[in-house]
């Protein structure tokens, strides 16, 4: 095991599993800074796994591509060395780094969906890997597929083969991934936040697979992350980026617990913690929204495919009051996201009723629910796809206004108010979506919505795929927006974190029903139902909680 060391300039070790020294990445002219990479120096021992910090924009995937000698476009290397157990990858001729990858570095990426290949069954994928590799018969070749598949916990092995991607679960085809890295036995696994998008049950059998194969196998790990919770559960020493630069590294508990440079302190300071805060016991304010009996169904296949039926949503009812946020929380599948796109009738509900303000908006036909639209409106997981990529923000945000008859000046007077409100300069009028972050996009689809002044709000996910920063900013301007539009918010997350902050009630889903429903602080407190404490037990990091002392840090096993 390495020798750990807190401080930058402390010299690496002399004989690494992985070590990057000094290494400099400059992009193309016309950028907005010469250097993607500056002088960044890091290294992972056989046996340990270091998660790589920071913030989008900080370095840490292109580290990897570094590595893999995989980096883009006209971006290049422009000094340092990258060292596997001694050799430098930094000078091989491409047909060498095609060796070295998969045999000696195993990759995962952040998006299985589409690193997969959608015309392929995922056993012929790792399957590949082999046949490129090695001369095994191809009897030997599929015996080796189905052991990989069952070792990373996929149920049936044979079946998963046989599947297709878009067959399998968003855990399952993560899980498919890391069979394909391990196939070939490598040495360094490299992991580009493979759980960024799953549940908290998903994430924590991801992350258990992980720490399992790293002790049993030996493998050095570089699991690159922004979520700080994974790093208390599996890290042994933690490197910190910004804007290209290491800022700090040294043991998992050093950092977390005593963190020395300004920018990891402010990244700890910004993820929620895990206890619900204290909140003053209100008597409810009047419903706004009552939900009874809600249903859907889906039915797939036909006649020459087996027909599937799929009870999404079964029987589900709640009450929102004024003023307060509703959290809806649950694995991928348990139906949350089908109850908020039926809520604002993006799907249509085979049962039930949605009383809004005392009109059931189910009961409504197309043209009466849009004159409507205003009092309840939407804000989405992804900001990027849910904004029109080929319109400017300030039509983007007018675009309902003016749907509901608003003259064009009071409407673009309407989009300056909302842009200030969301903390966007008045500029970004002119600008298209790709012209800014993802956080900044989030702030122009939370403008969006709150132009339209609405009573009720519905927010799927909406910070999910934020760094925990930009998170920390979103769920403010929420707040603050909740607090200046007498706004009531359902917030649907599978963050537990996020969840405890910001929900006043929450409802657990489960396969489509409601399991438990109750105060946020009695639920995280004392929840009832096996399912809710299952999912509270799965939070990576759950026994670290942000600003915690250093006395005597626990470490999840």
């Amino acid at each position: 095991m390495t020798t750990h060391h807190a401080g930058l300039g402390a010299p690496l070790d002399a004989a690494p599993l992985l070590a990057l020294r000094h290494v400099s990445v400059r992009l193309p002219k016309g950028a907005d800074r010469e250097f993607a990479l500056r002088d960044v120096s890091l290294q992972v021992a056989a046996g340990e796994i270091v998660c790589v910090v920071g913030e989008s924009g900080s370095g840490k995937s292109l580290t990897a591509m570094a590595i893999l000698g995989l980096l883009p476009g006209r971006v290049t290397l422009a000094g340092g060395a990258i060292e596997l157990e001694g050799e430098d990858l930094a000078g091989l001729p491409p047909a060498r780094l095609r060796g070295i990858r998969g045999a000696r570095i195993g990759m995962v990426f952040q998006e299985p969906m589409t690193a997969l290949n959608p015309l392929m069954p995922v056993g012929r994928q790792v399957e590949e890997m082999l046949e490129e590799h090695t001369d095994q018969p191809r009897e030997q070749r599929l015996a080796r597929v189905q052991a990989l598949l069952a070792e990373v916990g996929i149920p049936d092995p044979v079946a998963a083969a046989r599947a297709y991607p878009h067959e399998l679960s968003g855990g399952q085809r993560q899980r498919a991934m890391i069979a394909m890295a391990l196939a070939l036995e490598p040495r360094l696994l490299i992991a580009d936040e493979p759980t960024t998008a799953l549940d908290v049950t998903t994430q924590a059998r991801i992350l258990a697979l992980v720490k399992n194969i790293q002790r049993r196998r030996g493998t050095g790990v570089l699991f690159i992350t922004h979520d700080f919770g994974v790093v208390a559960e599996i890290a042994d020493r933690v490197v910190v980026m910004q804007h290209g630069q290491v800022v700090e590294t040294g043991p998992v508990q050093q950092v977390l617990y005593a963190p020395q440079h300004p920018y990891t302190q402010a990244l700890i300071a910004a993820v929620p913690p895990l206890a619900p805060p204290q909140r003053p016991v209100a008597e409810p304010g009047p419903a706004v929204l009552a939900v009874s009996g809600l249903r859907k169904t889906y039915r797939s296949g036909g006649i020459l495919a087996r027909k599937r039926v799929v009870e999404a949503v079964r029987g589900v009812d709640f009450t929102l009051h004024q003023g307060e946020t509703l959290g809806i929380v649950g694995e991928s599948g348990s139906g949350k996201s089908t109850v908020a796109r039926m809520l604002v009738r993006l799907l249509a509900a085979d049962a039930g009723s949605i009383h809004l303000q005392g009109e059931d908006l189910l009961a409504l036909n197309a043209r009466d629910f849009r004159a409507r639209t205003q009092r309840i409106q939407m804000v989405f997981q992804d900001p990027f796809a849910s904004l029109n990529p080929r319109r400017r923000v300030g039509d983007i945000i007018a675009q309902g206004l003016r749907v509901h008859g608003m003259p064009r000046a009071a409407a673009e007077a309407k989009v300056v108010e909302m842009l200030a409100l969301v903390g966007l300069d008045p500029g970004a009028i002119r600008r298209f979506p790709h012209e800014f972050s993802g956080g900044q996009r989030q702030r122009i689809g939370l403008a969006r919505a709150l132009a339209m002044q609405p009573t009720v709000l519905v927010a799927d996910e909406p910070v999910s795929a934020l760094d925990v920063s930009v998170q920390a900013q979103v769920l403010a301007l929420l707040a603050e927006a909740k607090q200046r539009l007498a706004l009531s918010l359902v917030f649907i997350t599978h963050d537990l974190r996020v969840a405890a902050q910001v929900c006043d009630r929450i409802l657990v889903m489960q396969r489509g029903l409601v399991v438990e429903a109750g105060e946020t602080a009695t639920l995280f407190a004392a929840p009832r139902h096996p399912y809710t404490r299952a999912l509270l037990a799965s939070v990576p990091g759950r026994g670290w909680q942000p600003g915690a002392g250093a006395a005597s840090p626990p470490r999840a096993e």
